[in-house]
Order: structure tokens, then C-alpha cells, then sequence
């Protein structure tokens, strides 16, 4: 049974981005929210993109992110659920995480109830139709031959690879100030398809580096958790409300 608490979410950190330059600050500031939520956590959901890349290896643990991961591993030690949703650029998560940090992986979009509330909780990459050059991309990505043939690389070149790649990425183009408007977006229309079906009292995406609490059909919310590269955002639901807050704003005051 899960425990009475608050659930806390978060996504979009892109710990070790090669594309930013502030990585260490970033993640010093990650590990200091996740100190500040530890006494009241109940259950931490991790949606995706925590990591800029990861790859699984069978007997390396990639260099970096050691603060990120002894706090991950202090919070389940302890009894804390901790959920990771694999994103588009930490989508190669196989055991690790559960093995040696006991975190319940989640590699599809997954519905649950909390404290009598439903979840629809996914990443948001590859809900979108429209985009079929990622979809397609994605399909190389998680196939097994693929991922095999890549695990055969020595992991300097193989990350290397990924950095190169990661350094083209938009993470350095997002511009807060583009027009936004969250009903003509994929993932908003994948949430009122899927309403048809089935009621939904939230849906919590990352993905998409905004921030979004907006109404969709009868009583439902649509959520986008924002990123820890502008906004420093996370969700916390305290089984009434589910609210969207800024952590950096708290650090800087």
C-alpha cells in the first residue's frame, strides 16, 4: 500500500548535458532539492530525461552523477518508492537503476491511482502521431540487435558518440518566449483521445521543457512538469491538489 504523504515529480534535469555549461551547478541544485523533500516524501516519481544519456553497461557505471544517485539510493533504502520513466535521452536504462537502487522502472506510459486520484504518467515521447520521424527513431533506438551492437563499443567512444550527438541537441535552442499554445501540442491531443476512453484526473507528462497546469475535458488536468535547465520545476501532489513549483526561485531568495 502507499503510504499517506506527498508524491513529488519531476523530469527534464538532463543531468551532464555536454550542450550546457552549468552541469555541476545543476546537479549540485538537483541533489539540494532532493534534500529538501526527503523528510516528506512519500513516493518520487522521476519522468524522464534525468540523465542527458545512459547507457547500461554490465560491469561500468557511467562516470559522473554520484551525488544524484547516493540520495536516489538513501530515499529507497529508506522505504520510498522512486519510479523512473525512461525518456528519449535516458531511454536505454535495462537493470541498473533496480538492482543496485532499487528503483521501479517504467519504460511505457503507466496509469495508477493515487490516494484515490488517477495518473496517467509518461515521459510524452512518441504519444505525438504527428511526429513520425522520432517514432521511427525511436524503433532504432530500442531495438535489441541495434542496442546490442552498440554495447559492443568501448564506452569512451560509445559516450563520446552520444555527446556529439546530445551537442546538436535543442536543449540550447528552447526559447521561452516562441508562442505556446498547449492544445495544438501532440501529447494534448494524445490526453483528449485517450479521455474518450477513459477518465483521467491528471495527466503528468515531461518532454516538452514547459510549464503547463491546464484544465482538459470535464475535471481533468494536463501537466507539464517544466525542466531543470530554465524553469527548475517539479509537481507536488498532497492527495488533494496537485501544484507546479519552482525550486530555483527558493535558492536564489
Amino acid at each position: 500500500m502507499i503510504q499517506k504523504g506527498k508524491k513529488y515529480f519531476v523530469s527534464d534535469v538532463h543531468l551532464g548535458a555536454p550542450a550546457l555549461s552549468n552541469n555541476r551547478e545543476r546537479e549540485i541544485l538537483f541533489a539540494n532539492w532532493l534534500d529538501e523533500i526527503k523528510d516528506d516524501v512519500a513516493e518520487l516519481y522521476l519522468m524522464g530525461d534525468i540523465f542527458d544519456f545512459w547507457w547500461d553497461y554490465k560491469k561500468v557505471v557511467p562516470r559522473g552523477f554520484s551525488r544524484i544517485l547516493g540520495r536516489i539510493a538513501d530515499l529507497t533504502d529508506r522505504g520510498i518508492p522512486v519510479h523512473f520513466f525512461t525518456g528519449n535521452h535516458d531511454l536505454w536504462a535495462f537493470d541498473y537503476f533496480t538492482q543496485e537502487l532499487g528503483i521501479i522502472l517504467h519504460t511505457k506510459e503507466f496509469t495508477t491511482e493515487i490516494d484515490g486520484k488517477k495518473f496517467f504518467l509518461a515521459h510524452g515521447d512518441g504519444l505525438d502521431a504527428d511526429d513520425k520521424g522520432y517514432i521511427f527513431l525511436k524503433k532504432i533506438f530500442t531495438n535489441k540487435t541495434m542496442q546490442w551492437l552498440f554495447s559492443r563499443l568501448h564506452p569512451n567512444f560509445a559516450i563520446s558518440i552520444a555527446h556529439n550527438w546530445s551537442r546538436s541537441s535543442r536543449l540550447t535552442k528552447i526559447n521561452l518566449e516562441d508562442e505556446f499554445e498547449v492544445n495544438r501540442e501532440g501529447m494534448y491531443k494524445f490526453a483528449e483521445n485517450f479521455l474518450e476512453q477513459e477518465f483521467v484526473d491528471y495527466f503528468i507528462f515531461g518532454h516538452r521543457h514547459r510549464m503547463v497546469n491546464a484544465e482538459i475535458g470535464q475535471n481533468s488536468k494536463f501537466v507539464l512538469l517544466g525542466d531543470w535547465i530554465n524553469y527548475f520545476s517539479y509537481g507536488v501532489f498532497d492527495g488533494e491538489k496537485f501544484e507546479l513549483k519552482r525550486f530555483k526561485d527558493k535558492a536564489e531568495s
